[in-house]
């Protein structure tokens, strides 16, 4: 059973922060990933005892989660109920509900609402043995979430455009603020996943650094658009020569296009705050009715075949040793040794960028 939530502007202004990534997550899954979580998990799930139900409040979109819950259900006798919205809709749920929501779990899309619904008190410590199975950087460092699935902040580049990144990109997001890039960027800057690279931004360069970025962009006209697939699509087609995404969208168009879509991915070399590395996560309630089936979905996702559903259909990196990525993908370890040192705590503060981002008229 699933719900879709739907939100009024007035309940929206209540939210404490803002964003998620696009709703538009890879939509098509491939039945033999899915098979293989269902025979894999029917081996080792028995049918729950006790409570046999499970409610997930979902800021990541039906298209990619419903086919994980189904699975889960075949897998175990628990009936599963899904509120799906946008990670800031739900978290925005969860803080007005308080003690009195329904949901076990929140599932959310980026660390940012996973952070404001934990610095809300809302959210229980996860055991060890969970916590464990993903490197600490993402986790919670109060341990009341843990990080399913991970994906990196990158320049789209064109390739017809930019024969050589290294030498022809900066290699900061700072250079973009010069004027050689006047109409060539492309943004969404209402988009979370384009908020939480802010809020790091924040946090690393401080108020007046990122302001000045934010207004240098501006000055070089960036085309705005609302969400990553439409950015990368246009970086195809020579709309722009450049955008600001999520590194797995890029391959849902090489996957559909093959080699010759024109366009690839630059991970900024420089460590600052645009060489991001975020992930998707998930909480207990610490008023669910119905924990102990959802640590046994948490522990779902972060099963091999879980954690290979993700690796191989939405081209996420998976945060579980011994899972493969596709062989396009740079190893996340390659990544992480430049990405910047930042704790995924420190992405909570949406509110202040979006209140920084309404200031400067870029977003309403």
């Amino acid at each position: 059973m699933r719900f879709y939530l739907k939100m009024t502007a007035g309940l929206l202004l209540l939210v404490l922060f803002v964003g998620a990534c696009s709703p538009s997550e890879p939509a098509e899954v491939s039945e033999g990933v899915v098979e293989i979580v269902e025979e894999d998990q029917a081996q080792n799930e028995e049918p729950a005892a006790g409570s046999d139900k499970l409610v997930i409040y979902s800021g990541r979109s039906e298209s990619l989660i419903q086919p994980i819950v189904d699975q889960f259900e075949a897998a175990t006798g628990i009936d599963v109920d899904v509120r799906y919205g946008s990670t800031s809709e739900i978290a925005s749920l969860l803080l007005q509900e308080g003690e009195n929501s329904p949901a076990d779990l929140f599932y959310a899309q980026d660390p940012g609402g996973l952070g404001a619904v934990s610095n809300a008190g809302m959210l229980t410590p996860l055991p060890e043995d969970i916590l464990n199975q993903v490197p600490p950087l993402f986790t919670a460092q109060n341990g009341d979430w843990v990080g399913i699935s991970g994906r990196a902040r990158v320049v789209v580049y064109n390739t017809d455009e930019i024969g050589d990144p290294a030498a022809e990109l900066p290699d900061d997001l700072m250079g973009f603020t010069d004027p050689a890039w006047d109409g060539r960027i492309g943004w969404a800057p209402s988009n979370g996943s384009f908020q939480a690279m802010v809020t790091a931004l924040r946090s690393v360069w401080g108020e007046e650094q990122t302001r000045t970025w934010l207004e240098g962009i501006q000055a070089n006209n960036p085309t705005v658009y609302p969400k990553n697939t439409p950015i990368v699509e246009a970086v195809g087609n020579r709309e722009v020569t450049v955008g600001f995404v999520n590194h797995y969208y890029l391959y849902r168009f090489l996957t559909a296009e093959g080699d010759q879509f024109p366009a690839r991915n630059y991970f900024l070399p420089s460590g600052g705050p645009g060489s991001l590395i975020m992930v998707s996560g998930a909480g207990i309630l610490n008023t669910a009715e119905n924990g102990e089936n959802a640590q046994r979905f948490v522990e779902f996702l972060l099963s091999v075949p879980g954690q290979q559903y993700f690796a191989a259909q939405t081209f996420e990196y998976p945060l579980v040793e011994g899972v493969n990525t596709v062989a396009q993908l740079p190893p996340l370890e390659e990544l992480d040794a430049v990405a910047i040192d930042i704790s995924l705590g420190n992405l909570a503060d949406l509110q202040g960028t979006q209140d920084m981002l309404i200031d400067l008229g870029i977003i309403e």
